[in-house]
C-alpha cells in the first residue's frame, strides 16, 4: 500500500525528513506517533505528493512518484486534516462538501446525480451528521467539521483514508465520539486502509495493527502495536520514564 524507502526531505539546510524507511502491507492499519514538529504531517504531504522529496523512492498503491499521474492517484487516497480546513469555502453547505470529496476537488464544480446525493446522505447517516446537510461548513462545531470531513473523505472510496490529528482541538467527549466513528470504519468490510497521526497514546484505538514512531524526520521505530506501546519503548521515545496503563484494550501514560 505504501513503501518509503530512504527518503531525504530538507529545506533552506534544515533536514526535515532524514533518511526515513516505512512500508504499510494491505490489510494493515498504522498509527504515526510522534511529537510536533517531529515530521509528520510532512511525511503526509509526501505520501498525497504536495511535496517531494529531494532523495529516495515513493511508492504508494503500487505507483511509483516521478513515473505516475499524482492527480489521478490522489482520488485514491483519502486525507482529513486541519490543514484541508482553511482551503474549503465555508459558506458551502456540509453536504457541497462531502459531495466534492467524489471529485477529489475541494469545491463542488460538477453536476451531481440524484444517486450520488443519496449516496452522500447515507454516508452522512453512518457518521452521525446527516441533520447538518444544509447548514454552512461555518457554523459547524469542530467536531462536526471533522465528521463532515470524513464523510468526505469516504465519499470517494478511498484505498488508504489518512487521519493527521483529527482530535485535534476536541473536547473529552467530541473526542471520544469521533474515535467511535474510526473504530466503526476499521470494522466495515471492504474498510481502506487506515493511517491515524496523532500525539497523543491514549488515541491508538485497538484497531490500529502497527505504529510507527517518529522523531526528529526519523522512523524510530516501526512494528506491531503491541511491541511499540510498552513502558520500556515509549520510556526510550520520550526519554523520560513512563508509567502505562491499559483500560479498554488503549494504552494511557503518563511521566513517572
Amino acid at each position: 500500500m505504501i513503501h518509503i524507502e530512504n527518503i531525504h526531505l530538507y529545506r533552506n539546510e534544515k533536514i526535515i525528513l532524514d533518511n526515513l524507511n516505512w512500508h504499510v502491507a494491505k490489510n494493515e492499519h498504522w498509527a504515526i506517533l510522534g511529537l510536533n514538529g517531529c515530521g509528520k504531517t510532512t511525511l503526509l504531504k509526501v505520501i498525497n505528493g504536495y511535496i517531494w522529496p529531494n532523495d529516495g523512492k515513493v511508492q504508494v498503491l503500487g505507483e511509483t512518484y516521478g513515473q505516475t499521474y499524482i492527480p489521478t492517484l490522489r482520488r485514491r487516497i483519502g486525507w482529513v486534516s486541519n490543514v484541508m480546513l482553511d482551503h474549503f469555502n465555508w459558506r458551502d453547505s456540509a453536504i457541497e462538501i462531502v459531495l466534492s470529496g467524489k471529485f477529489g476537488a475541494l469545491r463542488l464544480f460538477e453536476e451531481v446525480s440524484e444517486e450520488e446525493i443519496a449516496n452522500a446522505v447515507e454516508i452522512m447517516k453512518h457518521f452521525h451528521c446527516e441533520h447538518l446537510a444544509n447548514k454552512e461548513f461555518e457554523y459547524l462545531s469542530q467536531g462536526e467539521r471533522q465528521r463532515v470531513q470524513i464523510a468526505r473523505a469516504i465519499m470517494a472510496e478511498p484505498e488508504i483514508l489518512i487521519l493527521d490529528e483529527p482530535c485535534g482541538g476536541l473536547d473529552i467527549l467530541e473526542r471520544e465520539n469521533l474515535l467511535e466513528t474510526i473504530k466503526q470504519i476499521a470494522t466495515k468490510e471492504n474498510c481502506p486502509t487506515l493511517i491515524y497521526v496523532t500525539h497523543h497514546v491514549e488515541e491508538i484505538l485497538p484497531c490500529f495493527t502497527h505504529v510507527l514512531l517518529m522523531k526528529d524526520g526519523k522512523d524510530v521505530a516501526a512494528d506491531v502495536r503491541e511491541a511499540i506501546l510498552t513502558e520500556e519503548c515509549l520510556s526510550n521515545f520520550f526519554g523520560q520514564p513512563i508509567r502505562l496503563q491499559h483500560e479498554r484494550n488503549r494504552a494511557w501514560v503518563a511521566l513517572k
